[in-house]
């Protein structure tokens, strides 16, 4: 019962109300929730720390910065059945929506101030990615990892210049690169082999919204690209879904740093990422997480993580049964 009443008691104020819903809707940082929130951010963080000693929220600190989330779905999923199941009152949806359409608005400032950072560096992206570590241990490694099975349709999430599409493209079957950069795309397209035909298309999209169907690739590819997310998890829920079954997910990024100066300087919305967090990500969006590869450098170490969707497994070419 001292369970029950504590949570009881931390729901128990409209501004905490609020956090819930807010962090229903993506993971958070403790300065983006007072913005929306429009409290300071000690007061956010008082609120914040009465959720957490309930279990209802889990704090991860990033740097300078803590990210919040929901609690773990075993003890806290009856309350939030709860929550679907009450009718809210006019003012309730009042400031449900006023706090969803301020959440919009700090993302899409977070946004504009990457894509300002993409349009301003775009011909220099390449080399500013080979000073974190060097691209061709990556790209073997990346090699290496998707093997011998047969690429199908390749998409390439946030392709930047074209790099991956210039790696695995004369193997895929159709080629899809997306970047939300009409300035990435331009330099993208630069790279197609000039008898590309209509194997390569070349789309400007958001991450975070694939304009492809359901199960329509076999292999997507994030390269350097999830750190610029504001809800990491949401895109490879996104990449998912547009996976086929058996299909695989891979992700090169950073492993979990300290270095704060890449969130000021480059606009990476997160410091890397642990096993644990991609894992579980994984798990939530119906991946299963086949094989990590650690390539420790200098300054900052790369990590790659290989998923697969669920579903019949795709054989080797050599391996394939006839229908």
């Amino acid at each position: 019962m001292s369970a029950a009443i504590d949570i009881f008691r931390a729901l128990g104020d409209p501004t905490r109300l609020r956090i819930i819903y807010l962090l229903r809707a993506m993971e958070l940082a403790v300065g983006e929730i007072a913005q929306v929130v429009g409290q300071s951010q000690p007061r956010v963080s008082r609120h914040v720390r009465i959720l957490a000693e309930a279990g209802l929220v889990e704090r991860r600190k990033e740097g300078n910065w803590v990210f919040l989330r929901l609690g773990k779905e075993a003890e806290i999923g009856p309350f939030l059945t709860l929550f679907d199941q009450l009718v809210p009152s006019e003012g309730e949806l009042l400031w449900q929506k006023a706090d969803l359409a301020r959440l919009a608005a700090v993302r899409a400032d977070r946004a504009q101030a990457a894509e300002s950072y993409f349009a301003e560096h775009a011909e220099e992206w390449d080399a500013i990615r080979s000073l974190h570590v060097p691209e061709g241990d990556v790209e073997a490694a990346m090699t290496a990892l998707l093997g011998a099975e047969p690429i199908g349709h390749l998409l390439d999430i946030g392709t930047g210049t074209g790099r991956m599409i210039e790696l695995f493209g004369p193997s895929a079957e159709q080629v899809t690169a997306l970047d939300r950069s009409s300035d990435m795309l331009r330099l993208a397209r630069a790279k197609l082999p000039e008898d590309a035909g209509d194997k390569y298309a070349l789309v400007l999209g958001d991450f975070s919204a694939l304009p492809l169907e359901p199960g329509s690739a076999d292999t997507v590819v994030l390269h350097q690209v999830l750190h610029y997310a504001q809800a990491p998890e949401a895109v490879i829920e996104e990449a998912a879904r547009v996976t086929a079954a058996g299909g695989r997910v891979l992700i090169a990024d950073f492993a979990a740093h300290e270095r704060e100066e890449l969130r000021l300087r480059d606009q990476h919305a997160r410091l890397g990422f642990s096993d644990g967090q991609i894992e579980s990500w994984f798990a939530d969006a119906g991946l299963e997480l086949e094989r990590v590869e650690v390539l420790p450098g200098q300054e900052l170490t790369v990590q790659l993580w290989l998923g697969r969707r669920r579903g019949a497994r795709v054989l080797p070419i050599e391996g394939r049964l006839s229908a």
